[in-house]
């Protein structure tokens, strides 16, 4: 097979099984491992596929992020009982900066029960939820508005993020991979998210199992950077051990309140 075409079908192959390891395709294309990542960084240079570690994964689905819309009532009881944890991490009288999302949105409705918070966001759903309440400020980032996630970000949000200090920072995600670390599908949307990691003293990562595994375009920071993680029960033994081993403090709840 020449190498053109051998190529050609190496795309169609991780298309078709949206990941492949370089042992696999070796294996599979009969050649060594060696040509392959060669094929493969020359693969990623044409926009073709997107690399990861020990092997690779289809552009179009690192790209695809679903509306926050569609994303709002799926895994609705894990992201509850999330929440709910989150909430037990949280005292009267904290500042806390909320990243956009549906399980962060999910956390900001049970905020309302405390009496005193200054909260910080750049999501324009969770502002919209303390529009009533007397007691909690709520700052809201300025920024570009992406209407897939109704978050605001950009550079005009990452100055003010720099002119800020916060106790405890919640971050959301679209990819979770021991790796490849915490990644989202928009670039701008990743350097706004590095820049509110920055801003806080404590850094909570929420997430479903769903994301487990998942590798998006763009990367915003290591899993050590992160302090606490609040997932669900879907989450594998190993992914929790591995992130107990980097010194993260893993928070595991059930599926329902």
């Amino acid at each position: 097979m020449f190498e053109e075409e051998r190529r050609k079908e190496l795309v169609e192959y991780i298309n078709r099984h949206q990941r492949a390891s370089v042992q696999e395709l070796s294996e599979h294309f009969q050649v060594s491992e060696s040509t392959i990542r060669r094929d493969l960084r020359f693969l990623e240079e044409e926009k073709l596929l997107k690399r990861t570690h020990g092997g690779a994964i289809a552009l179009e689905h690192v790209a695809f992020e679903p509306t926050f819309m569609e994303k709002e009532t799926k895994f609705l009881p894990e992201k509850q009982a999330i929440a709910q944890k989150a909430c037990e991490l949280i005292r009267e009288g904290d500042t806390i900066l909320l990243d956009s999302g549906t399980t962060t949105l999910q956390l900001a409705k049970k905020l309302k029960a405390f009496s005193r918070l200054t909260i910080v966001t750049n999501s324009l759903v969770i502002a919209k939820e303390f529009q009533e309440h007397p007691t909690i400020d709520v700052h809201l980032l300025g920024g570009t508005l992406r209407k897939e996630t109704l978050a605001l970000v950009g550079p005009f949000a990452e100055q003010i993020l720099g002119m800020i200090n916060v106790d405890k920072v919640f971050i959301a995600t679209n990819g979770l991979d021991i790796h490849e670390g915490l990644t989202t599908p928009n670039v701008l949307e990743a350097k706004t998210k590095r820049n509110m990691i920055k801003a806080g003293k404590e850094v909570i990562l929420l997430t479903d199992h769903s994301k487990a595994g998942k590798v998006s375009f763009a990367k915003f920071a290591d899993l050590e950077e992160i302090d606490q993680c609040i997932i669900d029960h879907g989450a594998s033994d190993e992914l929790v051990r591995q992130m107990q081993k980097m010194g993260i403090n893993v928070h595991i709840v059930g599926g329902s309140l």
